[in-house]
C-alpha cells in the first residue's frame, strides 16, 4: 500500500509593519524682508520734534542783533530790522500782507498811507512786509502812492520772526512795532482796519514830534 503524507500547512506571509512618519516641523515665519526694511527706514527717517520758536511779547525787549535775519527794501537795498531801527527816531512798525496787489492788502497799505502823517508822529517808521518779490512790491508802491518803503522777505525769517508765519506757507495780516532799544510795543493779527486801529491806540498816548495834535490837526493851524 502507498503511505500517503499529509502536506504541511503553508507558513503564513511575515507581517510587514509599516513605519509611521513622523509629523513635519512646523516651519519658522520669517518676517518678510520688505517689513524689516520699512520699519527700520521709518525709524531713521522719523524727524524729531521741532524746538519751539519762542516769539516775541509785548513789553519784552528782544535783541535786534541778527533777528529775522536779511531782508530787502522794494528797490532792492539789502537791510535788517535792527537797521530800519537805528535809522528810525522812536522805533518801527511793521504791518504784514499776504499778497501785493490783491484787495485786502491793497485796503490795508492805502490805509496806512491815508493815516501816514498821524501814524509817523511820534518818531516811528511805517514799513509793509510781505513774501513779494521788489518788482511786485515796486508795481504795487508806485501803483497806490505810497510814502513809505514795502519790505521783501521771500524767505519769511522776518516775517517769522515776529510771529506772522502762517504754516505751511504764507503770511498772516498784522502789524508789529519796537522801540529804538528793541522793546516790543505792540504784536498782533488783525484784519486792515485792526492793524491801523492798533498803531493809533499806541500812538495815542505818546508825546509827537512834529506839533500835531491828538486829534491828528496841525498844533500850527
Amino acid at each position: 500500500m502507498v503511505e500517503l503524507r499529509k502536506r504541511k500547512a503553508p507558513a503564513p506571509p511575515p507581517v510587514v509593519q509599516k513605519k509611521t512618519k513622523s509629523a513635519p516641523k512646523p516651519k519658522e515665519t520669517k518676517e518678510p524682508k520688505e517689513a524689516k526694511e520699512t520699519t527700520t527706514t521709518t525709524t531713521k527717517n522719523a524727524e524729531a520734534p521741532a524746538p519751539a520758536v519762542k516769539l516775541p511779547k509785548v513789553d519784552e525787549t528782544i535783541d535786534l542783533e541778527g533777528f529775522g535775519g536779511e531782508i530787502e527794501t522794494n528797490d532792492g537795498t539789502k537791510t535788517t530790522l535792527k537797521k530800519l531801527v537805528e535809522e528810525s527816531t522812536a522805533g518801527v512798525v511793521l504791518f504784514t500782507y499776504p499778497k501785493a496787489s490783491t484787495p485786502g492788502c491793497t485796503k490795508q497799505v492805502c490805509l496806512f498811507r491815508d493815516n501816514y502823517k498821524h501814524l509817523t508822529s511820534t518818531g516811528l517808521s511805517i514799513y509793509g512786509l510781505s513774501a513779494d518779490s521788489p518788482k511786485a512790491n515796486t508795481t504795487f508802491q508806485t501803483k497806490q502812492k505810497l510814502p513809505y518803503p514795502l519790505l521783501c522777505d521771500p524767505s519769511a525769517t522776518l516775517i517769522a520772526a515776529v510771529g506772522l508765519k502762517k504754516a505751511p506757507k504764507g503770511t498772516t495780516r498784522g502789524v508789529f512795532a519796537v522801540d529804538k532799544k528793541g522793546k516790543v510795543l505792540l504784536s498782533e493779527a488783525g484784519g486792515p482796519d485792526a492793524t491801523v486801529d492798533a498803531v493809533q491806540k499806541l500812538i495815542a498816548s505818546a508825546p509827537r514830534t512834529d506839533g500835531e495834535k491828538e486829534d491828528g490837526t496841525d498844533e500850527a493851524k
